[in-house]
């Protein structure tokens, strides 16, 4: 059994549902395929060790697709201000949504919302199939077309299969794009924290030897944690009682939010940084973690894929009108250029970033230190980086820039 689509998306999470939610509410029919069937309700607590610090470009694509007034109800965290200190230096640097145009730098937003309310999006869209569960089991792509077959033996043909199945992306192996890169040796340890000082939505980040220790201001007056550390730290730091856990952060937090007083569930995750050699071939496009996979520390990952499916869907939704093919090689090589050079920086700039501040030589240390005091009290500097972090550069998607 057969049926062909214009769009088939491999990969439900935030980046691919985006995609599936811009196509198809273009009228462009678009079936959306994934493993699991996403959880639409939950119990309020405990807040999900998933969050994503979404950009003001990321809430104007949400906007855009119609999720955003659905993340709303579920509850988004907004900040407003950001501290980012060195351990090791006096360096110190500060961002304040009060310096721009915005109410607030961005928004702390659990995964699982911004998940469901685009698969609720999904399902009020009559362009949109949602299949699932359902699992690839191989592709086939020729001069015509893709062609995806599912476990269950159905065959999906389409225009554009586009893959956004993560970092592992096994659609990306099958399409024989090979991928570079490196291991870290770092993992990103989440969870929730309760804490003795409220956060004052203000995301707080203290760069430290192993890495940088992230406190993450949730709607609900707890922080989401993302701290950087070495593997073995990481995954004994894990297997700690809560207590012990407790105590070591509030160690390395220098006490700016007081005493930890309690910790939800652990997880840590290795980093890696690696990217797509290309990211199309003939009718297949990658986008998000399986295009490109970057080090944490500023959470760009999910804003940029969500960039990338901005971008495939623009391209995608004026070729169809256009009446021209939206599978063609010229189509999306367009994609790729637009999008690769964008990735590969912010990409290398955290990559720097991350070894400037693990970084052991005195000198270095103290150099980093005046850099960071020099940036702090340089207006046009600092209000630079404050509309680059937030999304707000040059070449943006439409999508990303309608409520700007």
């Amino acid at each position: 059994m057969s049926k062909k689509y214009p769009v088939v998306v491999v990969g439900g999470g935030i980046v691919g549902a985006t995609a599936a939610c811009a196509i198809a509410q273009a009228g462009i029919e678009v079936a959306l395929v994934d493993v699991y069937n996403p959880a639409r309700e939950w119990p309020a607590d405990p807040v999900d060790i998933r969050v994503s610090a979404l950009t003001r470009a990321s809430q104007n694509i949400l906007q855009a697709v119609g999720a955003w007034p659905a993340m709303e109800q579920r509850g988004v965290g907004p900040y407003g201000h950001m501290h980012v200190w060195d351990a090791d230096s006096a360096g110190v640097l500060d961002f304040d949504a009060a310096e721009t145009e915005f109410s607030e730098l961005g928004h702390l937003v659990e995964n699982r919302v911004t998940v469901a309310s685009l698969w609720d999006r999904l399902e009020a869209l009559p362009s949109a199939s949602l299949l699932c569960p359902a699992k690839v089991a191989d592709i086939q792509i020729d001069s015509d077309s893709a062609q995806v077959v599912l476990d269950d033996g159905q065959i999906l043909i389409a225009d554009v299969l586009i893959a956004a199945d993560g970092r592992d992306s096994a659609l990306r192996q099958m399409a024989g794009i090979q991928t570079t890169g490196w291991e870290y040796k770092q993992d990103g340890l989440v969870a929730t924290i309760s804490t003795e000082k409220s956060h004052q939505y203000t995301a707080w980040q203290r760069f430290l030897p192993e890495g940088p220790l992230a406190f993450l201001p949730l709607k609900n007056g707890q922080c989401s944690i993302v701290w950087t550390l070495s593997h073995q730290t990481a995954q004994e730091y894990v297997a700690l009682s809560d207590k012990e856990f407790l105590q070591h952060l509030e160690q390395a937090s220098g006490g700016v939010l007081g005493k930890m007083l309690e910790v939800g569930p652990r997880g840590a995750f290795p980093l890696r940084f690696q990217y797509a050699k290309q990211y199309t071939t003939d009718h297949f496009v990658l986008i998000g973690d399986a295009a490109h996979a970057m080090h944490p520390l500023a959470g760009q990952g999910a804003n940029a894929g969500l960039l990338d499916a901005a971008a495939i869907a623009e391209l995608i939704v004026k070729a169809q009108q256009a009446g021209r093919p939206i599978g063609s090689h010229k189509l999306l090589r367009q994609y790729e250029r637009w999008r690769k050079g964008d990735n590969l920086a912010m990409m290398s700039s955290m990559d720097m970033i991350n070894k400037m501040y693990t970084a052991q030589n005195e000198g270095f240390r103290q150099l980093r230190g005046t850099g960071m005091s020099w940036i702090n009290h340089s207006a046009w500097i600092k209000n630079y980086f404050n509309h680059y972090a937030m999304g707000l550069r040059d070449d943006l998607p439409t999508f990303a820039r309608s409520c700007i």
